[in-house]
């Protein structure tokens, strides 16, 4: 019940941030992509 709880929050966090700034959402979420996929294939920087 309380992971459920928690999941719900979460959600609703992610989406009211989407509906606040979009700009900073995306950023975050290039962000996230850059880093997680330059963990894949190994980094090159």
């Amino acid at each position: 019940m309380i992971l459920a709880l928690a999941l719900i929050l979460l959600a609703l966090a992610i989406f009211g941030g989407i509906v606040v700034h979009p700009l900073l959402f995306l950023i975050v979420l290039l962000a996230l992509l850059v880093f997680f996929g330059g963990s894949r294939r190994g980094s090159v920087y």
